[in-house]
């Protein structure tokens, strides 16, 4: 019996060592050694022996005890039939373990290496959101909390000197106070728009230019610029004004000439310190500067190069009506701005299209209408146009008394016959055809008249008396006898 357990013991150990040498597996290693097993069956052996067989004395009624093997081995599947595996294949399976092993160690090690780069670059990303948020609700604070804080503004009494700005037509309370602000009046367009929204009468503000004190108070701005004497450059010119002085005959008082009326409307600033430009001023300029310079359109501007008087060349194209300019300029340039407006108010009647209703080019349709504004009524313009028109197309000399006045200090509606007689480039008495120029600023229904002229026979107009009743024919005997009921109501008589 002791026998049997001796050689069992033995065999035992054997095959152990046969399946499990230490020198299979490389525990150099053994850093990069991973145990999966996470059970560990009974080891049995594949010979029966170890089962109580005993070839002396065949099986036995007790098994025998195994001894407990000093390392427990990794299982191995039964397989029945087989042998178990040489110690080459042994030697062989460790190595492809081992290899495999370290293959996963490198890929563990990639992918922590990715992982970790991953969470570096979040990490980033995070940051950069971070101080974007930051900066933006910064920003947000800041705005907020300037919202609340009065805008910039001049303390009173820092007023400087006075500033010229223009309020153009459609020009809202926001632009107004830009226009503040860039001119140095205000310290700011917040603290104008502030103050105007308060003043109801900012409503009342027409368009065209106004000086203002420059550093002044926000409110006292607003205050200025709705008052009444802040508004500067506008001028009315009344219908048939010319460009120079002239007296009446009977009263001697002055006619102011359109010359004069631009010159009291330039003025800027309180009275005994005003800055104006002069009558002369305007007269020089008018006279000696070449009328390309002074904005005279290309449709009147050879006829008026050859105007024989110099100082008239200007004569009807500064319209009738109410005109704004800039009072900051020189003389040059207020005339060559309200001649420019002028000559865009003519053409926007459709004066340049005019030849085809009264065969006339643009610039004698202009003079015509100074005919016109001059000899006739509102309500008969159209008929002195046409017979403007029937004179022209039969070369009958018109003999107007305005163009005979035109050229006197001195004016009255009669004329006398020395007056007739005497020969000027507009004494339309002494010569057939238009004047040299206009001889006066023609309203605009002046010139829509001359422009279409209504439908007629008619060569002769008398007003026959001082309420301006008109008689029109085209018969001379008939207008002879109208002639004598206008000496009967005694409108021709004359003062000289």
């Amino acid at each position: 019996m002791t026998d049997r357990w001796t050689r069992a013991e033995e065999r035992y150990r054997q095959n152990a060592e046969r399946r499990y040498r230490r020198d299979d597996l490389d525990w150099s290693e053994a850093d990069d050694y991973e145990d999966d097993t996470t059970v560990i069956p009974r080891y049995e052996d594949d010979d029966e022996d170890l089962h109580g067989y005993d070839d002396e004395h065949g099986y036995v009624d007790e098994p025998p005890i195994e001894p407990e093997p000093r390392r427990r081995a990794a299982p191995q599947r039964a397989d029945s039939g087989r042998r178990p595996a040489s110690r080459g294949n042994d030697r062989r399976s460790g190595s492809s373990r081992s290899g495999g092993s370290r293959k996963r160690s490198r890929v563990a090690s990639r992918k922590a290496a990715e992982r970790k780069r991953r969470r570096r670059n979040l990490w980033i990303i995070s940051g950069v959101f971070v101080v974007i948020f930051l900066g933006a609700a910064g920003f947000a604070a800041w705005k907020f909390i300037g919202g609340f804080a009065s805008p910039a503004d001049y303390a009173a009494g820092s007023a400087g000197p006075i500033a010229v700005i223009q309020v153009k037509s459609g020009d809202t309370a926001t632009e107004i106070s830009k226009t503040m602000a860039d001119k140095g009046i205000v310290a700011s367009s917040a603290a104008f728009y502030e103050a105007a929204v308060r003043n109801t009468n900012m409503n009342s503000v027409q368009p065209g230019y106004y000086a203002i004190p420059s550093h002044s108070p926000a409110a006292e701005a607003v205050t200025a610029l709705v008052g009444k004497g802040s508004r500067v450059g506008n001028v009315v010119i009344s219908e048939g004004r010319q460009l120079h002085d002239s007296s009446d005959v009977h009263t001697g008082a002055r006619k102011d000439g359109i010359y004069r009326k631009i010159a009291e409307a330039s003025c800027v600033g309180a009275s005994t310190a005003a800055k104006c430009v002069t009558y002369e001023q305007l007269d020089a300029a008018g006279t000696n500067t070449d009328p390309a310079a002074l904005g005279v359109p290309s449709w009147a501007l050879e006829r008026v190069k050859a105007v024989p008087d110099r100082s008239r060349q200007l004569e009807g194209l500064i319209r009738a009506g109410t005109l704004d300019f800039d009072p900051s300029g020189n003389a040059e340039q207020i005339l060559k701005q309200l001649v420019t407006d002028s000559a865009a108010s003519y053409e926007a009647t459709g004066l340049v299209q005019s030849g085809g209703a009264n065969g006339l080019k643009p610039y004698d349709t202009l003079i015509g209408a100074s005919l016109v504004e001059r000899e006739a009524l509102p309500q008969d313009m159209s008929k002195v146009a046409r017979v403007i028109v029937n004179r022209l197309a039969v070369d009958q000399p018109l003999q107007f008394d305005s163009t005979v006045n035109y050229t006197l200090d001195k004016t009255e509606v009669a004329t006398t016959d020395a007056d007739r007689a005497r020969k000027t480039p507009w004494n339309t008495y002494a010569m057939a055809g238009l004047p040299a120029t206009p001889i006066s600023a023609p309203s605009l229904d002046a010139l829509r008249a001359m422009e279409n002229p209504l439908a007629g026979p008619w060569l002769y107009f008398v007003t026959v008396d001082k309420q301006g009743t008109t008689l029109f024919t085209e018969d001379y005997n008939e207008h002879l006898r109208n002639i004598k009921k206008a000496e009967q109501s005694g409108i021709l008589d004359s003062g000289r």
